[in-house]
């Protein structure tokens, strides 16, 4: 195995997409667990529905919107699912707590690790490149990352094929050369079916997909990724 450049998903992969619980709950006592449960899945499935349902245009999904709004639709449905009281001033905080999620605790040294090793990196993500450059900011991680690639120009999603396509219109590599990092397991599966070496960060300890074929690695963690590479 010969990889030239690591590229990791964003959301729930560097930045925890559950931590916006603890402000969820200061403002829904008792609902903090299932709104930021919920408000993911339904993230997920708005951008899913879009890409389905307009995948061969050849300028993107005309159902397109930035992942940014279907980020905050995502939010009202989940409050007025939950008939939950829906102010302003409190879904503002949570989006913008949002464009500043909490990195896991041992993304930025081995990310630094990672970088030692000569390799490129990169972020492949859904998120625009402003949600992106926002996190990765607040995250301390400018440094440690290349690239920071959005599906935005093409308005389709992942787990689009040409989704995982943007790496190469970035990144001067074959497909075998690439790592691809995610924790969400459908991401790694399309990233495995499209042809990269591929890395599932198993944070809750779940069963692989029933559906085939299994990444080429996996771990409970991001270090785990470094064992990958053979560190």
């Amino acid at each position: 195995m010969t990889i030239k450049a690591v590229v990791f998903d964003a959301y729930g992969t560097l930045f925890d997409v559950y931590s916006i619980q603890a402000l969820a709950e200061e403002f829904y006592p008792g609902h903090g667990a299932d709104i930021a449960v919920k408000w993911r899945d339904k993230q997920i499935e708005y951008t899913r529905l879009i890409t389905q349902s307009d995948p061969h245009n050849s300028s993107g999904s005309q159902y397109f919107q930035p992942f940014w709004i279907l980020t905050r639709l995502s939010l009202e449905y989940t409050l007025d699912r939950l008939k939950l009281n829906r102010q302003a001033g409190q879904v503002e905080q949570l989006m913008q707590q949002y464009a500043h999620r909490t990195p896991f605790p041992e993304n930025l040294a081995v990310l630094q690790k990672i970088k030692a090793m000569g390799l490129t990196t990169a972020i492949l993500s859904n998120g625009s490149v402003d949600m992106l450059s926002s996190a990765v900011k607040s995250a301390g991680m400018v440094e440690v990352l290349d690239h920071l690639i959005s599906v935005d120009p093409i308005r389709l999603f992942k787990t689009s094929p040409e989704s995982y396509g943007m790496v190469q219109q970035t990144i001067p590599v074959d497909k075998d050369e690439v790592l691809f990092v995610s924790s969400n397991a459908w991401d790694a599966l399309g990233a495995t079916w499209f042809g990269f070496t591929t890395h599932w960060v198993n944070r809750q300890g779940l069963p692989f997909e029933a559906l085939a074929p299994k990444p080429h690695f996996s771990g409970p963690d991001l270090n785990s990724v470094l064992a990958s590479l053979g560190h």
